[in-house]
């Protein structure tokens, strides 16, 4: 394994914690994690594809092993800036036809990057394979979008976050990850949520949470994989419904899992999906 994070190279592969894997001749696959975690929540699914592909992992700008001092607010205040990450770790690791696979407000960032990389035509990303994704969390009444929250109860949860972050992170990280309190994946999401610096968590929870990105999920231009649990308490089945529907090129396989993270709670079914979908079974 080839961890950049401490060697001379472009400042994106430094910043960003970015490690390489499996083959070098293989596919690129690309992991963005979600919200208030980092890299390590895709250890149970990497190993699966480094024998035939090249894994790529980083943290996201302000998360896990990052450079924190890069996080700027006014930057940040989009997930644009984070998709421009995305897409300068591809450029300096030379990927072409990547795999990008994003799980939650990763999804989003990684639907941000393919629609920016299709209108430019740099072919650095060839498809999408989006991880319990949401466009909006939020209900839209007038557009008959169900989107699982009102936009009023997760001002309160954002509110919440702002105020008491470490009791927020322990409270709401068991219900995210789907599992009792005392169970592994929720103990690795709760520690991976506390450790989050709480201001930024504060900052990025407030764009994750209340951000709407019906419209570029909508403008994909990239073939996408959406993997869907049956029990999710973030995201209901009405928004794998209105990503079926609505966003061209769209697959939506539904997993018999609970929770926000099925790459921690059922990796092997979520590898199974994915060489499934690659056609590499």
């Amino acid at each position: 394994m080839q961890n950049f994070a401490n060697a001379e190279g472009p400042k994106m592969i430094e910043r960003n914690n970015v490690v390489v894997s499996g083959s070098p001749q293989g596919r690129t696959v690309v992991f963005v994690h979600g919200f208030g975690c980092d890299q390590s929540m895709w250890r149970d699914v990497t190993p699966a594809f480094e024998a035939d592909h090249r894994v790529v992992l980083y943290d996201l700008t302000g998360m896990g092993q990052s450079d924190l001092s890069a996080y700027d607010v006014a930057r940040y205040d989009r997930l644009d800036a984070h998709a421009e990450d995305l897409l300068a770790i591809l450029t300096e690791i030379d990927a072409h036809n990547a795999v990008v696979v994003g799980h939650s407000v990763g999804a989003t960032i990684a639907v941000l990057a393919a629609n920016e990389v299709m209108t430019k035509g740099t072919g650095r990303i060839g498809e999408l394979i989006l991880v319990s994704p949401s466009p909006c969390f939020y209900t839209d009444e007038e557009a008959g979008y169900a989107g699982g929250f009102a936009r009023r109860d997760l001002e309160d949860l954002v509110k919440m976050l702002e105020d008491n972050h470490l009791g927020w992170s322990m409270q709401l990280a068991p219900t995210i990850a789907g599992q009792s309190t005392d169970a592994v994946q929720a103990d690795r999401l709760t520690q991976s949520f506390c450790r989050t610096d709480p201001g930024i968590a504060q900052h990025f929870g407030r764009v994750t949470f209340l951000g709407d990105h019906r419209a570029d999920f909508e403008h994909l231009a990239a073939p996408s994989l959406v993997l869907h649990c049956d029990a999710d308490a973030l995201v209901p089945m009405t928004v794998a419904e209105w990503m079926r529907d609505r966003v061209p090129g769209t697959r939506v396989h539904v997993l018999n899992a609970t929770g926000h993270c099925p790459h921690m709670t059922v990796p092997a079914d979520v590898v199974a999906a994915m060489r499934d979908h690659l056609g590499e079974v």
